[in-house]
């Protein structure tokens, strides 16, 4: 662990950081493609927030917004496109029917459902590439990223299902 502003230098860090770029590449293609397995029509933005609302549930339209990192107004353009193919619905908080929510619907789910089996097959597949030992260090590595990232306080947290 290192203390805040430290930066930890190793001789192998140019190798180590090409690495860790090579496996983003790798990682955003397979989230990419797989974002591509919507049906026609559905664009990458609308795909982005489909994958977030699963994870978030039915919220409001201001905390979808800012789970996506835009603005009001785009959330009302990306779901008015949803809401017209069926994929989302909208509706009123419970509390205070100025709220609008919105929620990913069974077809919407099933949208999600099918980007992330097309995602989970690309993994697998790279995964079957491993032996069984490089399989557990790759999973023990991903793990420690993870953990290392969200312990890093100069990384911004992107939100749930960004990609």
């Amino acid at each position: 662990m290192q203390d805040k502003g430290e930066s930890v230098s190793t001789p192998d860090e140019p190798e180590a950081i090409a690495a860790l770029e090579a496996l983003t590449r790798m990682l955003v293609s397979i989230a990419w493609d797989s974002a591509h397995a919507a049906p026609p029509g559905v664009t990458f933005p609308q795909m982005r927030m489909l994958l977030i609302l699963q994870a978030l549930g039915q919220v409001p339209s201001s905390r979808l917004a800012s789970a996506l990192g835009v603005n009001a107004s785009s959330v009302t353009r990306l779901a008015d496109k949803l809401e017209a193919r069926g994929y989302v619905a909208r509706g009123a908080a419970a509390g205070n029917r100025s709220v609008v929510t919105v929620e990913v619907t069974a077809a919407g789910q099933d949208v999600v459902d099918q980007v992330l089996n097309r995602r989970k097959q690309a993994f697998g597949a790279v995964l079957c590439e491993l032996d069984a030992e490089a399989r557990a260090g790759a999973l023990t590595a991903a793990r420690d990223l993870v953990r290392a990232a969200a312990a890093t306080p100069t990384l911004a947290p992107t939100g749930p299902g960004s990609l």
